[in-house]
């Protein structure tokens, strides 16, 4: 019988971040590597967080009135040319398709890094009218974006999933409106999901999106120090629809040019939800993402197997109809070891029974983020679990919201800035002039950029942190990945 886990973790968070990070996304089985490099397969307990992030997503998104579409993969070079900041951005990145079996291509074909190009040419056929507007548009697709050369799993993979929304409109007015919804909306999944919470702001316009007039992101900080962007929001302005002649007209028989928005979130947050709350047992889970919520380990002997076994399944079956809830019922497993490769796993609750438990009509629970054990009645397990999950959700966002607090760091000169972000890192919280000199000599310099200019920047200061002249802005400046 195995008495252990002998797949458990054996580096701390806090001593190596990274080796500790892809030990927890391999051995909780969470996910795999493959022959392709940065492309990894999403096991059940990965894929099954991202369908309830898509399905509540997806619920959101229809109660706001977007619709669910799907266009092609390959993406003919003429199209995605069409704007050419666009295609600057995404050059390096595109991997090409050029010919089938032995037949080459007249014309290359672009495996979608984004879909801006394959749909707006649709667009432009679609749109004569103020009548045809708003087109709001979202697919549920994966994208292939191939420029770096070290991936890492979820953070930055070469193949990724997402949200893809599109959105065009008759007015400014009407396109600016869309941004509070949307931003709203992805807070909304970051906090009741995967109990992250982040800084939302603005781009600068060096690091917005390319071909985008303004990029509104949110930022997490990594347990290492270094920043990730998030879920974000482009207003795109007219920029593509004068590429791609997107044109209609308008109440008073004018020809205008319509107004369009992309935003987006992807299976990077998985990764970042693994990397906040994971710890040196395993992988920690949300309870609303986990694929398993409850499981039960009876503790059997041969005297009172059948006892304790069919006591467990009653138990099951009282909780299976709010929960999702597993037996681990495998044999030639002991009891310790089951407990180990279920911590190690990340599901929320435990629930340990025995022949004390069947006898006083009890079950033992265990929380997974503070390894509590509670006892309650049979009859009472039901209301008991699901106070237990919901109090483990709200300590997990908690305790991430009081490191991400403590990882902003204000400062008001250029050297307490290098001192902050060589022995502390995270988010420097700095005035800034708005000149991209500046910004550019700083990440040359440190290796820092802005990550987003908050909206509630606080305070403004006088000064730049780095020229001196006048601030503009009280940016976040930060490592990013």
């Amino acid at each position: 019988m195995k008495e252990r886990s002998e797949s458990g973790i054996t580096v701390k968070k806090s001593e190596n971040f990274m080796e500790w990070y892809l030990q927890v996304l391999s051995k909780s089985n969470f996910m795999d590597y493959t022959d392709v490099s940065g492309c990894i397969v999403f096991k059940p307990a990965a894929y099954g967080a991202w369908q309830t992030i898509m399905n509540a997503t997806d619920a959101e998104f229809k109660k706001a009135g977007i619709e669910n579409v799907y266009f092609p993969l390959l993406i003919p070079e003429k199209l995605l040319k069409k704007e050419q900041e666009h295609m600057e951005g995404f050059a390096p990145e595109v991997a090409w398709v050029t010919q089938s079996g032995e037949t080459k291509f007249q014309e290359r074909l672009a495996i979608r890094p984004t879909s801006e190009a394959i749909m707006y040419a649709s667009y432009s056929k679609w749109v004569r009218s103020w009548r045809d507007l708003p087109i709001r548009h979202n697919q549920w697709n994966n994208a292939l974006r191939w420029e770096f050369k070290h991936p890492t799993p979820f953070l930055r993979s070469r193949e990724f999933l997402w949200n893809e929304g599109h959105s065009v409109f008759a007015t400014e007015k009407e396109a600016n409106a869309e941004r509070d919804v949307i931003l709203g909306i992805y807070m909304k999944i970051l906090r009741e999901y995967l109990a992250l919470p982040v800084i939302l702001g603005i781009k600068s316009d060096k690091e917005k999106f390319a071909g985008a007039v303004a990029t509104y992101s949110t930022e997490h900080v990594m347990p290492d120090g270094w920043a990730i962007q998030g879920p974000d929001f482009h207003s795109d302005g007219q920029n593509f629809a004068k590429a791609f002649d997107i044109k209609f007209l308008d109440k008073e028989g004018n020809i205008q040019h319509a107004w369009q928005n992309t935003y987006a979130i992807t299976t990077r947050e998985l990764g970042v939800m693994v990397a906040t709350h994971s710890d040196d047992k395993g992988l920690v889970l949300p309870p609303r993402l986990a694929y398993i919520q409850v499981v039960i380990v009876p503790i059997l002997k041969k005297e009172n197997a059948k006892l304790v076994d069919d006591y467990a399944r009653k138990v099951q079956k009282q909780l299976g109809g709010e929960f999702r809830v597993r037996m681990d019922d495998r044999e030639g497993y002991s009891p310790g070891y089951k407990f180990n490769d279920w911590e190690l796993r990340g599901i929320p609750v435990r629930i340990e029974i025995g022949q004390k438990e069947v006898e006083a009509e009890k079950v033992v629970l265990v929380r997974r983020d503070t390894g509590e054990k509670t006892e309650c009645k049979l009859a009472d397990a039901k209301s008991k679990v699901e106070k237990l999950l919901s109090d483990i959700h709200e300590n997990m966002y908690a305790k991430a919201e009081k490191f991400l607090k403590a990882n902003i760091h204000a400062v008001s000169d250029y050297a307490e800035f290098k001192k902050v972000l060589s022995e502390k890192g995270g988010m420097i919280h700095a005035p800034w002039c708005g000149s991209r000199e500046c910004e550019e000599s700083i990440k040359e310099q440190t290796g820092a950029k802005i990550t987003n200019i908050p909206f509630d920047e606080g305070k403004l200061a006088e000064k730049c942190i780095y020229c001196g002249k006048k601030a503009k802005h009280m940016a976040n400046f930060a490592k990013s990945y």
